[in-house]
């Protein structure tokens, strides 16, 4: 099945083409660029090549208020006439929001844009899935635009002090568990002018922040892994994770403690459980290139000369860290970062692994992909 995704470049959008391209043998991603918008022939082309639109382009926050109801109108409006154009059976999956209840531009311009594709699926006998999407939150969403939880990570992460505008209760969704409920409605094949996606979580603000403190604390100051008591601060903490500037604060050196008797150095602190592993490595030879989309993992070198490399997914920029035995030090993984760890010595590499969940062959959250 041909999937076309408009807004690929943002922050949904990267997560749902990321996702998508994990089913290779199911799905195909239709390349689509903002400019087609702006040529009629091309977004034609885009159009009558997919079996699925996902229309995710959008214009959140402008000075003008105006400019962002008639921005995401003439986006809808252009589609719609490509559809018409070549006759488009494509099943249509329109991402509006839960501001459709509120007053403001923003809400207003997505339920009238997905009232206008449902008048398209009725008078053309296309199908067409409306779905009204909760607050979404996950790694690499902009701050000051996709989520206050970006916000406040960013924040935290680079030194500054989050402040709680409004401390309301929020519905929230984790940025993989949206993509996977689009994926599950393109499965489907069916229409529904009206799709409530549900929340998975609901939080208050403060408690959110609070939670987001302590991983400040214990982690980046501590490099401590902080207790993670439910799925929903596994996601939390992962996505505060994405937010540090891996290239600058990895390698951490760990500290040795020596005397006649030779050196003792703690590896890892832990306010949750997992699993420990440990591996030799000969020289010339490279472990892992490949991913993970959940898992929390820690590389350790305790002996031996290693090149660890981490590729965020979707990028080219490939960030080298050199570790030795001599000064043992660990790299963390963040997720959706491809990463592997090569014995550029003389002498066997031994390494030391940590992970918070044990491995289960029918789950693995691994994917490969050369770093």
């Amino acid at each position: 099945m041909k999937i076309g995704i408009t807004g690929n470049e943002g922050f949904v959008g990267k997560h749902l083409t990321n996702t998508i391209q994990l089913f290779p043998d199911e799905f195909e991603v239709v390349p689509f660029s903002r400019d087609y918008f702006e040529d009629e022939s091309k977004l034609q082309q885009f159009v009558s090549d997919c079996d699925a639109i996902v229309h995710l382009a959008a214009l959140n926050r402008h000075n003008d208020p105006d400019t962002i109801y008639k921005t995401n109108i003439e986006l809808v409006e252009k589609l719609v006439g490509a559809l018409e154009a070549v006759n488009s059976k494509a099943h249509v999956l329109f991402s509006s929001s839960s501001q459709e209840e509120r007053d403001n531009v923003y809400g207003k311009s997505k339920k009238a844009g997905r009232e206008l594709f449902a008048a398209w699926a009725k008078r053309s006998g296309g199908k067409f899935t409306g779905m009204v999407i909760p607050n979404v939150f996950g790694p690499f969403g902009h701050p000051y635009y996709n989520s206050f939880i970006a916000t406040f990570c960013h924040q935290l992460t680079h030194n500054e002090t989050p402040n709680i505008e409004v401390d309301g209760d929020v519905k929230l969704i984790y940025v993989d568990d949206l993509a996977k409920a689009i994926i599950h409605e393109i499965r489907s094949k069916e229409g529904k002018d009206l799709l409530v996606i549900p929340h998975t979580d609901e939080k208050k603000v403060s408690a959110i922040l609070k939670l987001l403190e302590g991983y400040k604390s214990d982690y980046m100051d501590g490099g401590i892994i902080p207790q993670l008591n439910d799925p929903f601060e596994v996601k939390l903490f992962n996505t505060f994770r994405c937010y540090m500037d891996v290239k600058n604060y990895f390698p951490v050196k760990f500290k040795q403690h020596i005397d006649p008797r030779g050196a003792f150095v703690e590896v890892i602190r832990l306010n949750v459980g997992g699993q420990v592993s440990f591996s030799t490595t000969v020289p010339g030879i490279t472990r892992g290139n490949h991913y993970h989309t959940r898992k929390i993992e820690r590389f350790a070198v305790i002996k031996g000369n290693a090149l660890i490399q981490l590729r965020r997914i979707g990028t080219d920029e490939v960030l080298d860290f050199h570790l030795s035995g001599d000064e043992p030090a660990y790299v963390d993984m963040p997720v959706w970062y491809t990463h592997n760890i090569k014995n550029v010595g003389t002498e066997e590499l031994y390494t030391i692994f940590w992970i918070n969940e044990f491995y289960d062959p029918a789950d693995s959250d691994t994917y490969f992909e050369n770093v």
